[in-house]
């Protein structure tokens, strides 16, 4: 088993409820990509991506078949990744209500830290 460097945690439901929402194919291919997410420095832009023009948030990028699947994270104390929302991308473009979910649901899980 390899050792983790980063930390993932899922604020609130929002992953859980999109991950149980998948077709198993889909999980798995998740499961392996968090994984890979957690235990290698430098993690490809093809699982794992910086969104530009957002406050910090990165993509967990998953491709099963023909279908895309996209969950927001961004990152607390350096090594603890908190994951959002997910969806599947149906466009080229990421949707701006998902970004902006995900930019919201960040401020609240800072807030709660600051409030606590």
């Amino acid at each position: 088993m390899e050792e983790f460097i980063q930390e993932i945690f899922y604020y609130e439901d929002y992953y859980l409820e999109f991950y149980e929402s998948l077709k198993p194919s889909v999980k798995k291919k998740f499961n392996w990509t968090l994984e890979l997410i957690a235990t290698i420095e430098k993690v490809p832009e093809k699982y794992f991506k910086y969104i530009i023009d957002s406050r910090g948030l990165f993509e967990v990028r998953v491709e099963v078949g023909s279908n895309i699947f996209r969950v927001f994270s961004f990152f607390d104390k350096g090594n603890l990744i908190i994951l959002v929302n997910g969806f599947q991308k149906k466009t080229q473009k990421t949707p701006k209500n998902e970004i902006e979910l995900a930019e919201k649901l960040k401020k609240q899980y800072f807030d709660g830290k600051e409030n606590s």
